[in-house]
């Protein structure tokens, strides 16, 4: 059986290129009508990709155009059939972040990688912790912190020292980025069924924005995470290069 193939392409010179390379030689289907999604660019617009069909039954192939392409497959127009044919599909399910402004408002927003929420003046944020109801730090004075999936966990997570997450584990790594106070304090890993609560205290005088997946929210009051397992990310790779590999190797460069 031929696949039908939905092409998605970033805005890059490179990812465009290709784009029109790969419809020329295997054809282009709407989204709505594929059998499989490839998304042309790097990690970001692979989220973005992931985004926008989380409604659509299609599993999405990522193909390395941009920089890093933790998320995507190794560029090649050729035998692009087969390798669809014989990909490994990962499932993951995205956090549901909904946050007050300071004028009341609610915004809501799912993520991938990580909820992040950062400072947005030249002062320290000041954030309580809450888990599940029970509040479990009274004060974090930080440049900010984040909750972030296995998915993600080598992403910003990485980056703030936060752990790797084998990607079928079923926790979250809550992460301080540039704690003062607790001075020793890391973070900590929590069930992925709990809720997360950060209540932003004086939020005035230290402004903070919350970030998920790019979508940012600014001077916030407080922020809700946890996970959504209603929406399941279909993502396709490669036999022996999936996420599992990928979150394993990372640790050993």
């Amino acid at each position: 059986m031929t696949l039908k193939i939905a092409f998605m392409a970033g805005k890059s010179e490179v990812a465009q290129s290709a784009h029109d390379v790969l419809t020329a030689r295997y054809g282009d289907v709407p989204p709505t009508e594929a059998d499989v999604i490839v998304a042309l660019g790097g990690d970001g617009f692979m989220l973005r990709t992931l985004h926008a069909t989380q409604d659509l039954p299609a599993p999405v192939y990522g193909m390395n155009c941009g920089t890093i392409g933790f998320l995507m497959n190794e560029y090649n127009e050729e035998g692009l059939m087969e390798r669809l044919e014989e990909a490994v599909q990962e499932d993951i399910n995205p956090l549901s972040m909904e946050a007050m402004d300071q004028t009341g408002r609610v915004h809501r927003a799912l993520a991938i990688n990580e909820v992040s929420l950062l400072r947005a003046g030249p002062q320290a944020a000041k954030l309580k912790i809450t888990v599940d109801g029970k509040v479990r730090l009274d004060e974090l004075v930080c440049d900010g912190a984040l909750l972030s999936t296995p998915a993600g966990s080598t992403a910003y997570n990485y980056s703030a020292h936060g752990p790797i997450l084998p990607i079928g584990a079923d926790v979250l790594a809550l992460t301080a980025i540039a704690a003062f106070r607790p001075r020793r304090w890391r973070g900590a890993l929590l069930p992925k069924r709990v809720t997360v609560r950060f209540d932003v205290l004086e939020s005035a005088k230290r402004p903070v924005m919350a970030d998920a997946d790019s979508i940012s929210i600014d001077n916030i009051d407080w922020v809700e995470i946890k996970s959504d397992p209603t929406i399941k990310h279909r993502i396709l790779f490669d036999p022996g290069h999936g996420l599992e590999e990928r979150l394993i190797s990372e640790q050993f460069n």
